[in-house]
């Protein structure tokens, strides 16, 4: 007999082409209260039942049968911006992070993370957060840096107006720090920093928090190294 998801409970989908591990983390998200409502083993499998199931939080590897992790991350964002996409991969090459992360991950983490740091993950991307293995987020960042750089050109426009709450919305998105963190430290509710965040993604035709981070490093409004938080 299936016992129905408690009200609340993160819906989880896994895609990877292992089945061994998809069947631990299964075991391990479920063991913490997650629902994990569908599985896939390749990107045709992927596209359908993720769309089928509507998850909350995809996790998913970059290294399965075509069309593989990022182009399926690409589409489905697309699609569903409200589904978080969480890559865990073997890889930590800098081009594959950088791929799945221009793709609309919201974060990436590498295999050899303890089941603590990926249970985490999945709860954090679930949250909104940007989660990624530490030493990534900033080779990230720092490629969408030098992307700027190249288009200071284009930085020099005034730009949208942002309200002063906004900004220091924006700073500390950027800074690495958790929605609830947020709340915490400007004294209000994880759901009004959630409405501030789509009102900034809106104003400046962004989509995700990296792509925040890096409109905040170009403008000034945090400066290189105040991201680093792991």
């Amino acid at each position: 007999m299936t016992i129905p998801a408690p009200a609340g409970t993160h819906r989880v989908m896994l895609v990877d082409d292992h089945p061994m591990w998809i069947d631990a983390l299964s075991e391990d998200l479920t063991a913490e209260g997650f629902d994990v409502v569908a599985v896939a083993h390749d990107g045709a499998q992927c596209l359908r039942r993720a769309r089928a199931a509507r998850p909350d939080v995809l996790v998913i590897d970059l290294k399965i049968p075509e069309p593989d992790g990022a182009t399926c991350t690409q589409i489905l964002t697309t699609e569903f911006p409200s589904m978080h996409v969480l890559v865990i991969s073997a890889s930590g090459e800098r081009d594959d992070v950088l791929r799945a992360a221009k793709a609309g991950a919201r974060g990436y983490l590498v295999k050899s993370a303890s089941r603590a740091e990926l249970i985490s993950g999945v709860r954090r991307t679930a949250a909104g957060d940007a989660v990624f293995t530490p030493g990534l987020a900033g080779l990230v960042l720092g490629e969408f840096r030098r992307m700027a750089t190249r288009n200071d050109g284009a930085s020099q426009d005034a730009g949208p107006r942002l309200t002063s709450r906004e900004v220091e919305v924006l700073r500390r998105v950027a800074q690495g720090m958790a929605y609830r963190e947020i709340a915490e430290e400007l004294f209000v509710s994880h759901r009004t920093v959630q409405n501030h965040v789509q009102n900034v993604l809106r104003k400046l035709q962004l989509h995700n928090r990296v792509e925040l981070t890096l409109y905040a490093l170009e403008k000034g409004v945090i400066q290189p190294g105040e991201n680093e938080q792991g």
